[in-house]
């Protein structure tokens, strides 16, 4: 008898075609995922937007990019939450800090998940981390990450105020702050965000999705904020290269 031929379903692995390109890419407009994929456009949109319905990907500024769900597709489920909390449990104890996971999720900043401990407790979240990522390390570095009209479009909904006499005092001077950062390069602040504190953290860019590494350390030990942010990045690139470092909790 003559093995039966599975039935294969066009559409899905039409959509599936689509995640694959935009994750090999980070970002692609409609029209090249069309073109690229060899799909009619009016079929590429239909896809697109079931895609981006189920969270698979995000549309930004006339691009689509991998969207909140997408990792889960690789398997990063509540199992996966557990390694990184370990993964950041371990990392806080080889560079002596608390350590935080934050993601750029849906245009907000939000810190996933914390490691610390009685002798190195986290940093107090006095006002709220989302609403003030102009202050402090992990936002700036989540906003480093964006393109210049995208930042602007969060500062418009949470505008930049002072939290100390050290917070950058503007948008504008928090923007050309932005526009200095290198790729890749750790940020680092001096008790912007609180007084008696100074944090520093690091971009991880993964499949188009926007994330960051960062700690904190009290004032008194800012000597060796920029030696902590070079080594945090160093442990990174390290993880990043084997492969094992999940950018979604």
């Amino acid at each position: 008898m003559a093995p039966t031929t599975p039935t294969l379903i066009g559409s899905v692995r039409r959509a599936l075609a689509l995640l694959e390109l935009v994750a090999e890419h980070g970002e692609l407009t409609a029209k090249r995922l069309s073109r690229m994929a060899g799909l009619p456009l009016p079929t590429t949109y239909h896809l697109l937007r079931t895609l981006v319905h189920d969270g698979h990907l995000r549309h930004e500024r006339g691009a689509f990019r991998l969207g909140p769900a997408a990792p889960r597709l690789a398997g990063r489920g509540p199992g996966q939450g557990a390694r990184l909390r370990e993964w950041l449990r371990v990392l806080g104890e080889e560079i002596d800090a608390p350590v935080y996971y934050a993601v750029m999720d849906a245009g907000e900043v939000e810190v996933v998940l914390s490691a610390h401990t009685p002798e190195r407790p986290a940093a107090e979240e006095w006002t709220e981390f989302r609403a003030t990522a102009h202050a402090h390390a992990l936002g700036q570095c989540l906003l480093a990450q964006l393109e210049p009209d995208a930042r602007r479009e969060y500062l418009a909904r949470r505008p930049v105020r002072r939290l100390t006499p050290r917070t950058v005092p503007d948008e504008e001077a928090l923007m050309r702050r932005l526009a200095g950062i290198r790729r890749g390069a750790p940020v680092i602040e001096r008790e912007e965000y609180a007084l008696g504190t100074v944090c520093g953290a690091v971009p991880v860019t993964v499949g188009g999705a926007r994330a960051a590494v960062g700690f904190s350390l009290p004032a008194d030990e800012e000597g060796r904020l920029e030696e902590t942010a070079l080594r945090l990045r160093g442990r990174l690139e390290r993880v990043l290269t084997d492969h094992v470092f999940a950018v979604q909790a």
